[in-house]
């Protein structure tokens, strides 16, 4: 059910100084990158994936000031733990049986699913599962 940490998100607002200190300091390397425009909520976002032999660390850094750098309610700095599942469905019905609700998702898009669970403390637990290339577990 549950696969390994699929990646570790971090909210910058120095995307450039940021991926200089992941790669040129501890050795990530640029795995992708890409501009989300986010039509709705006013705030395109960039999203940069440091890889490192298999640990990912997906920065996200928003168009604006350090003062305001996202949406409401976001944060610089630590943002969330994912894990990577094998079944969305499976995993969301075993988690209902432990009390624990899903506070965002489930979403299926053509590369995946998501969905969002909290931890004791708030902390959000992103739920990946991933699709093979024709869109099928």
């Amino acid at each position: 059910m549950f696969k390994r940490i699929d990646h570790i998100e971090i909210v910058t607002d120095q995307l450039g100084r940021t991926i200089d200190f992941y790669t040129d300091v501890l050795g990530f390397k640029v795995k992708s990158r890409q501009r989300v425009d986010r039509s709705g909520l006013g705030v395109p976002m960039d999203i940069v994936y440091l890889d490192l032999n298999g640990t990912v660390v997906e920065l996200m850094s928003y168009d604006g000031s350090s003062v305001d750098p996202a949406p409401e309610k976001e944060h610089l700095g630590y943002r969330m733990m994912a894990l990577e599942i094998d079944d969305m469905q499976k995993t969301v019905g075993y988690l209902d049986t432990k009390g624990v609700k899903i506070v965002w998702g489930p979403k299926v898009g053509p590369k995946g699913a998501r969905a969002e669970i909290c931890d004791p403390n708030g902390n959000h637990i992103e739920l990946r599962q991933w699709f093979d290339v024709c869109g099928k577990v």
